[in-house]
């Protein structure tokens, strides 16, 4: 219906000035402001340079006012924020004004001043005390790019004798004092002149105002522009087009859920659900299993060129073979089970090829799947959200089963796995859903689109799959970005992960239901948002950045699906899996830089591979635009073509609300209980360990956390140090072993440093409560970055420090070096409480740095100088008295043993007299279970026996 005011009725209005005006004000304010309060509460501290202090420097430079204390970074960085909108909307006010005289150069000029602006926040929120390198990164860029933007405008300026006068001025004053700015850094910097750097300070400021004030003089352009609000369909009068909208979207409520209910229908939704399922299980597996094989190499192995077994869509770009696809799409979908059938094969290799083959053909089978519903867009949303509520059921299975997926082929019946289960219901629900499947497309040539590009819509695919896959797969992953040890301060993966499960959810039907408000840049500027805030910040406001990029990254899916299939299959599901896998594998280069070609330029830069991610996204939702159109969903809602087709996604969303009432229950059955005791209190002891649990993956690529769970609890560890822990990354699967270990046998848990922290990880477990945790990355200039947990417990009502610690590798002897100086400082801060060490220390008893863990520095001891077999694991204590020491063989489950220690609580430290076990109290001996050949290949070994000690 045409609008009822065809005009509209202004609303509001105002002179374009107050653009500039705002701008000008909020600018200054910013700096300024900053200038104010930096001088009064630190003046000697803002002023003091690497040479110089007060009174030979006595005015500070811009980048220590704004960037080195608070909190007058805190105004500078509210004030600027401020001025970010008026700043952009000056960019698209000054192409407004100059695109009638030269449309080409307006265009970049305004690009450009969008451009200065995103860099400008690049130097105002990456400060040079955060980080000096990208601080004068995006310093330099932002002064190289005020070039083009100075002459730009000014051979753009309007015919006006006073703003043109103006500009001149200003430009040419900002030029000329970069030639003294340089001479006076050049004298402080080189040769260290005092009071040099007061002068360069001067005319850095001088840069400021000047530049703020050439942007200022748009104000004499913009005075014959006015700024007009129109109410078009008459809802400031209250109008009935107002109630015929809220009528017409009542209807649309009812049509999807008033209905009547058919349960073949629900039966057809739950059976696509659960391909989807079936296919993010598959594909999620594939990078686990890869993982085995350089895992146990300590390097390249070669199979990891079995990641690249995604690309299977550029097949498609063959006609005959595309058409056979489609035709066939349920054999396809058939064959592609192989990897979900791949448990029943037990050799590491055959398996991995198995699964690497199930990845190649469901990608495949999807893609075919999703072009095959071109023409029909009810059909293919439905596919979408089957594609999307497949993500969620993964993630909720593994929310059930503690971070593992119940139908992985590392999982089978002796450790938790549901594979036959698995199976047996995705045939079923292949035989279901592959019923009514177009064929009719399958010879249909590909029509050619006059507007957008499928590279771009391959980039958005690619962007929006990998997120969901490092981000999404498991509802714990991005909690864990944030964790930051005891008392805990932000969400815990139960029962948060829950509500990240809601919100994926909320995210992919609002992506549905507003698929104009989903691909606008509005909504992406949130979503980036929400990436930087999860990237950056911890605890709450992490989690906050991590529900925001959940809920934006789903809503992005059905659109991104529904503009790559109007292009050839290939070129968009092919291109897009393939630059997917570039971003898997710089997921994985990140942190395992130290063992891959080239691996030191992404060394923990995981900034970078987001920063990618979401300028992928952002291509896909350009291209969404451009194909999409602006008339087609003025409303932002999907148009269906019936009502029908609106009941069929209630279906979906029926079985949405049944995976989030799943996930709600499971949130409450999994729910700590915190009520933990020791094994034998007693005696007041502890029974502490260290193992280096080799990423739960054990020698046959069987997921071992059930096998981890028996020893410890029969070893009835009170305190255990894991090492290599952290699972939270693609190629490990997204897991979380201490999730079930914890709960299992009811252990206080800190994960230790988070995914986000670039190391392979350090987690501690006890039955005692973690009064206190911190989380440490040792020194490491050129190997691994070294993870440590430095832990306060409350054990008898004494408190006991705990360190877990991972060293370096062989290859890194200066970093070793580092981080044993770094460890010794840090234990030794420890002087009036007791304290024992867990460690991985890579060096030979006696020897080396041994000499500095074991010292008057750290003022620890170790648990038994008589052991000359070590080489990584050492156990270390002080303030305790030590009862026993024993080591324990792995079996099978990693390629390092156990070690375990027995202390008391409350007793001075004992001699290094050894005593038989016949004289030591019950509840201080070591299960008798592990003496000679032990059991499921653990025994003690190296003394075959225990020791004890006075």
């Amino acid at each position: 219906m045409a609008p009822k005011f065809k005009d509209g009725e202004v609303v509001a209005a105002f002179n374009g000035k107050w653009i500039s005006y705002t701008h000008t004000i909020a600018a200054y304010t910013a700096f300024l402001g900053a200038l104010i309060v930096g001088c009064k509460l630190h003046y000697h501290k803002i002023v003091e340079n690497e040479y110089y202090g007060y009174p030979q420097e006595w005015f500070p430079s811009v980048s220590a006012t704004i960037g080195d204390r608070y909190p007058e970074r805190s105004v500078f960085q509210l004030f600027i924020a401020l001025t970010s909108g008026p700043r952009f909307a000056l960019c698209a006010m000054w192409f407004v004004l100059a695109g009638s005289r030269n449309t080409s150069l307006a265009k970049f000029v305004a690009g450009v001043g969008v451009f200065r602006s995103l860099t400008c926040g690049g130097w105002t929120y990456v400060t040079s005390t955060d980080d000096h390198n990208y601080h004068d990164v995006f310093m330099i860029s932002y002064l190289v790019a005020t070039i083009p933007w100075t002459l730009g405008c000014l051979a753009l300026s309007p015919p006006n004798p006073k703003a043109i006068k103006y500009r001149k001025y200003f430009g040419g004053a900002f030029f000329g004092t970069l030639i003294p700015l340089i001479y006076f850094f050049i004298q402080h910097k080189v040769h260290r002149v005092a009071g040099a750097y007061t002068i360069y300070a001067f005319f850095e400021w001088s840069l400021v105002l000047l530049d703020v004030a050439f942007d200022a003089c748009t104000v004499f352009d913009f005075e014959s522009f006015e700024i007009v609000v129109r109410d078009v369909r008459g809802v400031t009068r209250g109008s009935p087009v107002s109630g015929a909208v809220l009528e017409k979207k009542n209807k649309r409520v009812d049509d999807v859920f008033a209905a009547g209910f058919s349960l073949a229908s629900a039966l057809d939704a739950a059976a696509d659900v659960y391909n989807g399922f079936v296919f993010w299980s598959v594909l999620t597996s594939l990078g686990l299993c890869v993982w085995y094989f350089p895992l146990w190499h300590m390097g390249i192995s070669g199979y990891e060129v079995l990641v690249m077994t995604t690309i299977s869509p550029f097949l498609l770009a063959s006609s005959p073979l595309r058409s056979f696809v489609i035709r066939n799409v349920r054999f396809v979908h058939l064959i592609s089970l192989v990897g979900v059938a791949s448990f029943l094969v037990t050799s590491p290799v055959n398996r991995l090829f198995a699964v690497g083959f199930g990845v190649s053909v469901s990608c495949l089978a999807w893609s075919a799947t999703f072009f095959a519903e071109r023409a029909q867009p009810h059909r293919l949303e439905a596919r979408a959200l089957a594609f999307g509520l497949g993500l969620v059921a993964s993630s909720i299975a593994k929310f059930a089963f503690h971070t593992n997926n119940p139908i992985w082929p590392i999982m089978h019946g002796p450790n938790g796995g549901w594979n036959k289960t698995g199976l047996a219901l995705a045939v079923l629900a292949v035989l279901r859903s592959t019923r009514n499947v177009p064929t009719a497309t399958a010879a249909v040539p590909i029509p050619r689109q006059s507007r957008g590009s499928p590279n771009l819509a391959a980039l958005g695919l690619a962007g929006t799959f990998f997120a969901m896959h490092s981000l999404l797969s498991d509802s714990s992953t991005m909690i864990l970005w944030g964790w930051e040890g005891f008392p805990v301060n932000g969400p815990l993966a139960v029962p948060h992960g829950a509500l990240t499960l809601l919100v994926m959810g909320a995210g992919l039907v609002f992506g549905v239901a507003f698929p104009a408000v989903a691909r606008s840049w509005t909504l992406y500027g949130v979503g980036a948002i929400g990436a930087a805030v999860l990237t950056g910040a911890v605890g709450w406001t992490g989690y906050y950045g991590a529900l925001t990029t959940a809920a934006y990254v789903m809503a992005q899916l059905p659109g991104m699906i529904s503009t790559a299939v109007k292009f050839g299959p290939a070129s968009t599901f092919g291109l897009g899996f393939l630059v997917y896998n570039f971003l898997v594998l710089a997921h994985v280069w990140v942190v395992a830089y130290a063992f891959v070609p080239g691996g030191p330029v992404m060394r923990e830069h995981t900034d970078w591979v987001m920063t990618a991610t979401m300028l992928f996204i952002g291509a896909g939702v350009f291209n969404s635009q451009a194909v999409e159109g602006s008339g087609q969903v003025t409303r932002g809602k999907a148009r269906l073509p019936a009502p029908a087709a609106r009941k069929t996604r209630g279906y979906y969303l029926y079985v949405l609300a049944g995976l989030e009432l799943l996930a709600v229950v499971i949130a409450f059955l999994r729910f700590p209980q915190y009520d933990y005791k020791p094994y034998h209190p007693e005696t007041k002891s502890i029974t502490a360990g260290i193992w280096t649990i080799h990423f739960s993956l054990d020698n046959d690529m069987w997921s071992s956390e059930h096998r981890m769970r028996d020893v410890i609890k029969e070893l009835e560890l009170d305190v255990v140090g894991l090492l290599e822990s952290d699972l939270q990354r693609i190629i490990m699967g997204n897991r979380d072993t201490t999730q079930f270990i914890a709960e299992d046998l009811g252990m206080y848990v800190d994960y230790g440093p988070g995914p986000n922290k670039h190391t392979w990880g350090a987690a501690l477990l006890s039955r005692f409560p973690i009064v206190n945790s911190t989380h440490h990355l040792l020194p490491s200039p050129v190997g691994e970055l070294a993870p440590a947990i430095h832990a306060t417990l409350d054990c008898y009502g004494q408190l006991v420090d705990v360190f877990v610690f991972h060293s370096g590798q062989e290859e890194d002897p200066e970093d070793r070096r580092l981080q044993s100086e770094y460890l010794a400082k840090l234990m030794g801060s420890v002087k009036d409480r007791p304290a024992i060490l867990l460690s991985y220390l890579v060096t030979k008893p006696l020897e080396g740095n041994y000499n500095t863990y074991v010292s008057e520095t750290s003022g620890m001891r170790d648990v038994d100088a008589s052991d000359w077999d070590r080489w990584c694991e050492y156990i270390l204590y002080k303030g305790l008295r030590r009862t026993g020491y024993a080591r324990v063989s792995r079996s099978t489950i990693t390629d390092t043993e156990i070690q375990v220690a027995k202390f008391v609580v409350g007793e001075a430290e004992s001699g290094e007299e050894r005593v038989h076990e016949e004289s030591v109290p019950e509840g201080l001996r070591f299960p008798a279970l592990f003496r000679g050949e032990g059991v499921r290949g653990h025994r003690y070994h190296v003394f075959d026996e225990p020791r004890y000690f006075n």
